[in-house]
């Protein structure tokens, strides 16, 4: 029999809905019915995720200037959350949680006019904007690296960690093993879907720059833009390299898990996964993300040994070479890396986040939570 239903609100892209999904498949597993709001973007992540039941929600994004394009966008949050509203009324959930992104904005503003439990899940060590605008009329907040008591909503702010994927909880169960001299050596190459083009023009160029004794061991993943797909299988194509090109992987966790070495940006399920899985990396956050987000979760991975951070205009071809180069050569500085990312990881932040979520559906405050937590 169901506990009852509780609905995930999550923008539409992986860094969101993957942390969403673990979560969901958690409070199933406990008897929950789960239910998703979210918006178009969602579809080629969404059919893997377990909800009874998917909502396309109308949002909008509140960063123009121009008087026109804020009204517009306020009239589509406005709609969403009227939509929301009839959404809530309809399935009837004892909580709602939200992942950030701006469609989460109207489930919750929804959730809260109707005074169901909310509760906030900021995976980033910086909070985004829709979480910013949220915290103040939510129940609690889900730190992925945010610390207790460092936020502005400090109160109600509890660390749980980011919830990673069942796929990410198996990949972590192989340990890893480095590569030695005359081995194959794994390379993982991805941009989330912002950020990839820098990789499809950099990487290639500095795979070109490596000994041949090195290039002839390189089994490479990389993901690119759809655009730049052809182009960058060409690159590799002339330098004999084994490599697969997509656009999007669906067994990232899978990959990581194979990988000797990522080099990716430093979204916060990117960073959560790589090191519950326990791999080394190279870390290049994206430069234009709003907050600086990607540069504070790479700097904690960094910190505690499991990566290395550097900004993209540190990052020539040559130096790319070298970085990799060099890590190739050094089996036992991978290793060692590897052992540091894993010790850094939340396998157990899906079970936290759902205690959580639980104690709030059920009425309990932060402060209540904290004292019986485990």
């Amino acid at each position: 029999m169901s506990k009852g239903v509780i609905l995930l609100a999550a923008g539409g892209t992986g860094g969101h809905l993957f942390p969403a999904e673990a979560l969901a498949h958690e409070l199933i597993d406990r008897g929950w019915k789960v239910h998703l709001a979210t918006d178009h973007r969602a579809e080629r992540y969404s059919r893997h995720f377990p909800a009874a039941d998917t909502h396309t929600i109308p949002s909008a994004t509140l960063g123009s200037k121009n008087p026109v394009a804020m009204l517009s966008a306020f009239w589509k949050i406005w709609q969403g959350v009227r939509e929301a509203s009839r959404v809530i009324a309809k399935i009837k959930p004892e909580a709602v949680v939200g992942f950030g992104g701006y469609p989460t904005l109207p489930p919750l503003y929804a959730a809260t006019r109707r005074r169901v439990p909310t509760l906030i899940h900021e995976q980033n060590a910086v909070m985004g904007r829709a979480n910013k605008a949220l915290a103040g009329r939510v129940d609690a907040i889900a730190g992925g690296f945010l610390p207790e008591g460092e936020s502005a909503a400090s109160a109600k702010t509890v660390t749980t960690g980011n919830p990673v994927r069942p796929q990410v909880l198996e990949a972590a169960k192989t340990p890893y093993v480095a590569s030695n001299e005359g081995e194959p050596f794994r390379l993982l190459v991805f941009g989330g879907s912002q950020g990839a083009q820098f990789f499809s023009d950099a990487v290639p160029a500095a795979i070109a720059l490596l000994p041949e004794d090195q290039r002839k061991r390189l089994v490479i993943t990389q993901q690119a833009r759809a655009e730049d797909v052809a182009r960058v299988k060409e690159v590799y194509a002339d330098l004999s390299v084994d490599v697969q090109v997509s656009p999007f992987f669906t067994d990232m966790a899978a990959r990581i898990g194979a990988a000797h070495l990522v080099m990716s940006r430093s979204g916060a399920s990117t960073v959560s996964e790589i090191s519950v899985i326990g791999r080394p990396a190279l870390l290049v956050p994206y430069p234009h993300a709003l907050d600086h987000d990607q540069a504070a979760n790479a700097a904690a991975l960094a910190a505690a040994g499991g990566a290395e951070l550097h900004p993209q205009s540190t990052l020539s071809a040559e130096r790319i070479a070298e970085l990799v180069g060099g890590l190739i050569k050094d089996p036992n500085r991978l290793a060692t890396m590897a052992a540091a990312a894993r010790s850094a990881g939340k396998p157990n932040a899906a079970r936290l986040l759902a205690d959580l979520t639980e104690a709030i559906a059920s009425g309990k405050t932060v402060s209540d939570y904290r004292r019986t937590r485990p």
